[in-house]
């Protein structure tokens, strides 16, 4: 009789190889608002209070603290500019990664994805001393993530990482309302979603805005959302909620769809950036490595 071996598991892939770290060590976390530290850190960053030190100037941009401009400087050059004061302090970054079914898709899946660069992210707060918390969406109001401090705290947040698992099928509104509950502090806040509810995103963006964080919108969507290669009659099931459509594919459809995902990213964007809130399409097919030390450069989350 012969028998059939089930196949070995697939091995999970490395959160954070040793290349990425080697890119990662340089970096460090920044933020344009301005925040009271708990504990002294190894960073310097921008805020006032005693013993400050002047560092520099620069042009204004949407979301700076207003209570940073120079009026004098405004009042000569007719040009709103910021000036710049750096203090040791720590700093709190929290990320908040959607778990649901809808994030367990694609290659990578963007859950993967969403942990690799949080683990990336954490990994720079917590070798330059500032205070990371890593949550995911479906927890209850009541839950705490553990707060992580020092490079000694790198394999706990990795663990923390591999076991989030798919399924948090918990509304973006309600979960991000329950992480604002939790975590009523200042500080940096990273939102990594697919942003795909049926009940919209918009409220839940408002109460990182009510709680005067300084927020970070990753859109993340897999290669095969933004250019699907599919075609022909196909039955459509909703992996959260189970609703099911027949469809057939076309060349029209297939135009409309990129329609219409191009005015709901637009949408999005054009929302985060009303309200002063950093947002960015992902694409799960880009390195991480570029994500964090090119994009989210740019965009002034590191330097």
């Amino acid at each position: 009789m012969s028998t059939v071996t089930a196949p070995s598991p697939k091995p999970k892939a490395e959160i954070l190889t040793p290349e990425l770290l080697a890119q990662l060590e340089r970096l460090e976390l920044v933020t344009r608002k301005i925040f009271r530290g708990r504990m002294k850190g190894e960073r310097r960053s921008k805020r006032k209070g005693q013993s400050v030190e002047f560092a520099d100037f620069r042009n204004y941009v949407a979301g700076d603290d207003l209570r940073l401009l120079d009026w004098n400087l405004y009042a000569r050059l007719d040009k709103l500019i910021i000036k710049l004061f750096m203090e040791e302090e720590d700093l709190h970054f929290y990320t908040l990664i959607d778990a649901s079914m809808s994030m367990d898709f694609g290659t990578p899946t963007k859950l993967e994805y969403a942990k690799q660069l949080a683990a990336a992210l954490g990994f720079i707060g917590l070798v330059r001393g500032d205070r990371v918390r890593i949550e995911s969406i479906g927890q209850p109001a009541s839950y705490r993530g553990p707060v992580l401090r020092g490079r000694s705290n790198v394999w706990r947040m990795i663990k923390q990482l591999d076991e989030m698992v798919p399924g948090e099928n918990m509304p973006l509104t309600t979960g991000v309302k329950n992480f604002c509950i939790r975590n009523p502090g200042k500080g940096i806040v990273l939102l990594i979603s697919d942003l795909m509810d049926k009940q919209g995103y918009e409220a839940a963006l408002r109460y990182f805005v009510s709680n005067e964080m300084d927020c970070y919108v990753i859109h993340l969507l897999s290669q095969e959302e933004l250019q699907p290669d599919v075609k022909g009659d196909l039955k459509l099931v909703d992996c959260e909620d189970a609703d099911e459509a027949e469809v057939t594919i076309s060349a029209p459809l297939l135009a409309r769809y990129q329609q219409t995902l191009a005015a709901f990213t637009r949408g999005a964007q054009e929302f985060c950036s009303r309200r002063g809130i950093h947002y960015m399409l992902a694409n799960n097919q880009l390195p991480v490595a570029d994500l964090v030390g090119q994009h989210l450069r740019r965009r002034g989350l590191v330097r």
